[in-house]
């Protein structure tokens, strides 16, 4: 019943988190054009088309794009690694999703991650050193894990999170270059409380854009794990698995800043907590799954 409970709670709690996140966006567009013009609806239609043309576009490469950036090479046989292939094959089925394809990235440090837009298009991509580290059962539970987030639509949410952030770095950028190198809008216009409040936003929009999308990411690991310990049966193992895994020290070499939310564990190793983490506190996940 607690799984359940906290399943849904997840779910909830990322819907409210992305329709935030959305009038955010559409905000720091408004306060883009009452700056610069005294008005705010044509900044805030102006960013909802950037945002819509944009994220359409970062969505149709997405996942070419992650397994190039990660040097991520696919397994296309069960013979390229028949306990990988079988894992995640019985994974998926439990999960009731197509089969993923399979990638494998050549690295010591065990870690993974899940990419997609959807369960039929999903892919999922393993460092060696996870083979390496991990026995059958916490295997299982690390690919549960990422079953679960291309179950439920999380490669898709983070993706159109990352390109929302974007958008919003850019206007802040032009935003703030405008303020600085012109007279700025028409005084008569405005009001001078709304005109600060505006600026402030403009400038610290790209900050506070980042910290949503870290609330994004954090709260969808939980889910997952939830999603995972569901499939599995078996908490404990993913546990261990995550104990192991953020045991080791040493980062992955080929993962990116713009792709580490992606990944199962931080895969920078940057021991940060809170706010500022892309990832939940491994010690409070690992007390969530074994008190399941």
């Amino acid at each position: 019943m607690i799984l359940y409970e906290q399943i849904q709670h997840n779910k909830r709690k990322t819907v409210f988190i992305v329709f935030f996140f959305v009038l955010f966006v559409l905000a720091v567009g408004a306060a883009f054009s009452y700056i610069n013009s005294g008005e705010p609806f044509s900044g805030l239609i102006l960013t909802a088309i950037i945002a819509t043309i944009y994220v359409g576009i970062v969505l149709s490469s997405s996942t070419k794009m992650v397994m190039r950036m990660n040097h991520a090479k696919e397994i296309k046989s069960v013979e390229d690694n028949r306990f990988l292939w079988h894992t995640v094959e019985n994974m998926a089925m439990v999960g009731r999703i197509p089969m993923p394809r399979v990638f494998v990235i050549h690295d010591p440090s065990p870690n993974a991650f899940a990419t997609g837009l959807s369960p039929k298009n999903g892919a999922v991509a393993v460092t060696t050193g996870l083979i390496d580290t991990l026995n059958r059962e916490e295997m299982e539970g690390v690919i549960a894990h990422e079953v679960a987030h291309i179950k439920n639509y999380d490669v898709r949410l983070s993706t159109i999170a990352l390109a929302l952030v974007s958008v919003i770095a850019i206007i802040s950028d032009i935003g703030t270059r405008m303020l600085f190198f012109s007279r700025g809008g028409r005084g008569n216009k405005q009001s001078p409380v709304i005109l600060i409040f505006a600026i402030v936003l403009m400038i610290l929009a790209p900050f506070i854009a980042m910290l949503i999308n870290m609330a994004i990411s954090r709260n969808r690991e939980y889910l997952a794990d939830a999603s995972a310990a569901e499939l599995t049966r078996n908490p404990h193992a993913l546990a261990s698995a995550l104990e192991k895994i953020t045991g080791v020290s040493t980062p992955v070499r080929e993962a990116s800043g713009s792709s580490a939310p992606l990944y199962f564990a931080d895969p920078l190793k940057k021991k940060m907590s809170g706010l500022l983490s892309t990832h939940p506190d491994p010690q409070e996940r690992m007390k969530r799954l074994r008190e399941m």
